[in-house]
C-alpha cells in the first residue's frame, strides 16, 4: 500500500533511505519505472538515533519482508500490505 497510488503489485523495486531525523524511509516504484510512491507506514524507526550502514540494511531486510509477506484474507481476497503490519 503507497500514500500517493494506494495499492501497487506486480514486479517492485525497494528504495529505502535515512531521513534526517534517523528514521528509515521505504518508497517502491515499477521496475525500471522512475515515479517513486511512499509505502504507508513509512518512515519506521531505527534502532539507533543516527543509523549507520549495517542497521540500514538490516532495516531494509525487514521492510522487505513485511511487503513480501501476502496479507490477510477477508471474503476471499487478499488485502494490502503497509508497514503498520510488520
Amino acid at each position: 500500500m503507497t500514500e500517493e497510488a494506494g495499492a501497487v503489485t506486480g514486479e517492485l523495486e525497494l528504495l529505502t533511505r535515512v531521513t534526517p531525523d534517523g528514521g528509515i524511509e521505504a518508497m517502491v516504484r515499477y521496475a525500471g519505472a522512475q515515479d517513486l510512491y511512499t509505502v504507508s507506514g513509512s518512515p519506521v524507526h531505527a534502532v539507533s538515533e543516527r543509523p549507520d550502514q549495517v542497521e540500514h540494511r538490516a532495516a531494509h531486510e525487514r521492510i522487505l519482508e513485511t511487503l513480501t509477506t501476502s496479507g490477510r484474507v477477508e471474503s476471499g481476497n487478499e488485502m494490502p500490505v503497509d508497514l503498520l503490519d510488520g
